[in-house]
Parts: structure tokens; C-alpha cells; sequence
């Protein structure tokens, strides 16, 4: 299948013409989500089976490390020769590190087989956004990312109770290797429309010798990443030390990897990747610590605190479809504007239901409120790249729109949990001599992490405003300054 030409055809004649392609790519993004709730969910097991536990935070924070070199690698190299090489060999390298974790007699290969798939993932993960700016017209933007968010729902409701079964019945390797006898068939139609998207005609504006270099510091980003994980399983001072050398680093590292004045939020592209660094730290800093809230000061069991999670996977799927059925008529910009705001809402009403002890209740409604924010804002930022990206930079934008995602979560979740030790550590010390320390130590811990993410996201909505218009939704309409800004960034 190649690109589809500009004859004059109505919306859903454009998005019955890509239903192969749509289907495939929905279908992969379905598995990826159902290995990463399913992995969640059985790892306890394979750390119990393996006699893993020293290692099983790394399992996690690994993958999200080699992903960032993921995401480089294939960002160039689809700029260079088009997204079916880089989307292939990601596609084996995801398949072989499921195979290795599926078949692991021990963590450390296990953990192997983890780096590997990340590597791949993120791999993947930026060739699906190439292929959509490829393949797809502007128009069908905002519905694809719909469907992508719609993709994560069936996963995040079953993939837990399906993991338990597949462990309980086949053995928790089948977890890995179902996904992976999976990906295969699910990989092949998608290969026939990826193979004629060759090198655009414009080329890339990146040298080997950068490209090289782009790829040194996508692996100093990793390493920074990994360092910050593993700070939280450190004692208070060295935990606090470490944090914070490895963010320095991560910054330092990624700021040549992003468009030139995101870190400063220059209007246009610029702020489309601070605003996604920022709301990425904000929600999924604060919803690592929604469920443990509820079990730890509340008493709610494994399913009712993670209701909060389901309610707001529902809200950002649903969302995600009503922005898509908008289309072209909700701007993108308004559409940031008004999902950072939601999750402004959500992030205080997180941080006053461990302040000032309110019903959980409110955490779980306000918590709603982030998923739907998320659903608009996250589709929409990622519309806006695509938008601002011309044929020779799609791959190295997409490339930073996901490592803006992963470093702004990985930033958010080592800073919370290093605050949230020293906090708990402190004021269990200070609990002891007057009783009720354990009441103490719960709400001042969370009050700290929820009081982070709530910066992070007030942050994230000053920024929103500056993404601009992008060419693809100007429809000669008059420009504003910033506007004009945006164009020129």
C-alpha cells in the first residue's frame, strides 16, 4: 500500500481506504498493551520462582531505559530509508526478548530478555507514529490516535485477571511467549504498507556523525534512567545524592535529543514536547500513587483501589473518541489547553484527599478527571507533532515526543519516591514518641509525592497555550503572534 493521493474524498471514504492498515496497527498497539499489564501482574511469581526480588525493580526500569535508545535509533533511520527496516527490526527484537524472558532459567537472563524487548518496543513505538504521518492524511489523525487510545481499554480491564489465568494454567511463561507467537501474525499485514513508505523526498537533515552522537546520548539518557529507579532502593541520603546527579544527567543528556528550546518552551513544536514532558510527570507520577493510597491508608483490597485506574482508563479512551469524532472542528491547541487544566484538577484533588484526609471517593472522581484529560491532551500533542513534522524530521520528532513521554514519567517517579522515603522516614522517626505514627507517615509521604505532580502539571497548563497551530489546521485562518512564533520554531 503506498500514500494515498489528495482526490477529493469525504473523511470515512479516507478511513475505509486505511482499515487493513488501521486494524493491524490497532491490533499491535492491543498486544503491547496487554503484555505490559499482563508482565505487572505475573512478575511477582517470576521474581518468587527465580529467586528474583534484588532484581525486580531493574526488570521494570530496564525496559523504559533501552526504549529511549529505541526511539533514537529507529527516529533516524526512519528519516533515512523510510519506517519498514527500523519497524522491522524493532518487531524482532520485541519478539526475541519476549522469547529469551519467556524461556529465562534465571532473573539476570530474564532481565536480559526485558532490556531487549524495550529496545525493540521503542523501536516500534516511533514507527507507528511515522507510518501514521506517511500513510494517513492529517484529517485522520485525531481518529487514529482515538483508536489507539481505544486500544488500551479491553487490556487494562481483562489483561490482569487473563495474566492470572494464563499463570495459573499454562505457567507464568506463557504470559511472554503468547505475546510473542502473537506479534507475528499481527506484524505481517502492516509490513505490506510500511514497505513502499521509502526515504521522503526531502530527506534528512541529520548527518551520520550526529546521528551517532544522537544515539551516545539516547544511552547516557538510559543510563540516567535506570540510576533513578534504582535511587529509590537506596537509603535517604545516598537515595536523595543519586537522584539527583542522575536527573542533572537525564537533562543534560536528553536537551540535544528534543527540538531546539523545548526545555524552554518555545512556542510551537518546542512547547509540544514540554507540555508532553511535563503532563506525562504529572499524571503518571501521581497515579503510581493512587492505588497505594487507598490500600494503605483506607484498607481497600487489590480491586477496589485499583478502580480509580480503571475509571480513568475508561475516561481517556472516551475522551480520546470524542476528540477524534471532532476532528478538525476542536483545535488541537484548545484541546491541550483544556486536558492540562483537567489534570491540574485531578493532580489537587489527589494531593487534598492525603492532606486533609477527605473520602476516597474524591480520589477516585477527581482521579477519573486526569484520565480524561490525558485522553484529549495526550491525542492532541501528538496530532500537533505530526503537524509541525515535514517528511525528513517525522521520525526524529516522534522519536523525541517519546522520549519527552517516557523521561518526564521516569523523572516524576524516582523524584515522588525519593521524596515520598525521606518524607515517610522522617516522620515515622517523629511518630514514634507521640502514637499514631503510622497515620503520619502515610499522609505525609503522599502529600509530598501528590504536592510534585501537582507543580508538574500546574506547569504543564501554563505551557499549553504556547503549542501554537500547526500548517494542517490554519485553514487561512488570520495568525496570531503566537502563532506566528510557532511557525518560525
Amino acid at each position: 500500500m503506498t500514500p494515498l493521493d489528495d482526490r477529493p474524498r469525504t473523511t470515512d471514504a479516507l478511513w475505509r481506504e486505511r482499515r487493513t492498515t488501521t486494524a493491524a496497527l490497532v491490533s499491535l498497539v492491543v498486544l503491547v498493551a496487554f503484555e505490559s499489564f499482563a508482565v505487572t501482574t505475573v512478575m511477582p511469581r517470576v521474581a518468587d520462582v527465580l529467586d528474583g526480588y534484588a532484581l525486580y525493580a531493574f526488570a521494570f526500569a530496564g525496559p523504559l531505559a533501552t526504549g529511549v535508545v529505541g526511539m533514537v535509533v529507529a527516529g533516524s533511520w526512519s528519516d533515512r530509508s523510510g519506517p519498514f527496516r527500523p519497524f522491522l527490526a524493532g518487531a524482532v527484537l520485541f519478539v526475541a526478548g519476549l522469547v529469551v524472558a519467556g524461556l529465562a532459567v534465571s532473573m539476570p537472563v530474564l532481565v536480559l530478555g526485558r532490556l531487549a524487548q524495550g529496545l525493540g518496543g521503542g523501536a516500534v513505538n516511533v514507527t507507528l507514529l511515522v507510518t501514521l504521518a506517511r500513510a494517513y492524511p492529517p484529517v485522520l489523525h485525531p481518529r487514529a490516535f482515538a483508536w489507539f487510545s481505544a486500544a488500551w481499554v479491553l487490556p487494562s480491564l481483562v489483561g490482569p485477571a487473563v495474566a492470572g489465568v494464563i499463570a495459573e494454567t499454562a505457567g507464568w511463561r506463557w504470559v511472554f511467549l503468547a505475546v510473542a507467537v502473537l506479534v507475528v501474525p499481527t506484524s505481517l499485514p502492516l509490513l505490506r504498507t510500511l514497505r513502499p513508505l521509502g526515504p521522503p523526498e526531502s530527506g534528512s537533515d541529520v548527518s551520520p556523525a550526529e546521528a551517532r552522537v544522537r544515539v551516545l546520548l539516547a544511552v547516557v539518557v538510559a543510563a540516567a534512567v535506570l540510576a533513578l529507579n534504582l535511587a529509590v532502593e537506596l537509603s535517604a541520603v545516598p537515595s536523595a545524592v543519586l537522584a539527583a546527579v542522575a536527573g542533572v544527567c537525564a537533562l543534560v543528556a536528553v536537551r540535544p535529543l528534543l527540538p531546539a528550546g523545548s526545555l524552554r518552551a518555545r512556542p510551537g513544536l518546542p512547547s509540544v514536547l514540554a507540555t508532553r514532558l511535563l503532563v506525562s510527570g504529572a499524571f503518571f507520577g501521581a497515579q503510581a500513587y493512587v492505588p497505594y493510597l487507598l490500600a494503605a491508608r483506607d484498607g481497600w483490597g487489590p480491586a477496589a483501589s485499583g478502580l480509580a485506574l480503571t475509571t480513568a482508563a475508561l475516561a481517556w479512551s472516551g475522551m480520546s473518541a470524542v476528540q477524534g469524532r471532532l476532528g478538525q472542528r476542536l483545535r488541537s491547541r484548545d484541546a491541550v489547553r483544556i486536558g492540562t487544566v483537567l489534570v491540574v484538577a485531578a493532580t489537587v484533588g489527589a494531593w487534598a484527599t492525603a492532606a486533609a484526609g477527605l473520602h476516597p471517593a474524591v480520589l477516585v472522581t477527581t482521579w477519573t478527571l486526569a484520565g480524561a484529560g490525558m485522553g484529549l491532551a495526550s491525542s492532541r500533542l501528538n496530532v500537533l507533532l505530526l503537524g509541525y513534522s515535514g517528511p525528513g524530521t517525522q521520525g526524529r520528532n516522534s522519536s523525541a515526543l517519546s522520549i519527552a513521554d517516557a523521561v518526564g514519567a521516569a523523572l516524576a517517579l524516582a523524584v515522588s519516591g525519593v521524596l515520598f522515603a525521606l518524607v515517610s522516614g522522617a516522620s515515622a522517626a517523629g511518630g514514634h514518641g507521640s502514637g499514631g505514627g503510622d497515620d503520619v507517615v502515610g499522609t505525609a509521604g503522599f502529600a509530598v509525592a501528590f504536592g510534585l505532580t501537582v507543580v508538574l502539571s500546574v506547569l504543564a497548563a501554563v505551557v499549553a497555550p504556547r503549542v501554537g497551530v500547526p500548517p494542517t489546521e490554519r485553514h487561512d485562518e488570520p495568525a496570531s503572534a503566537d502563532d506566528g512564533a510557532a511557525s518560525r520554531a
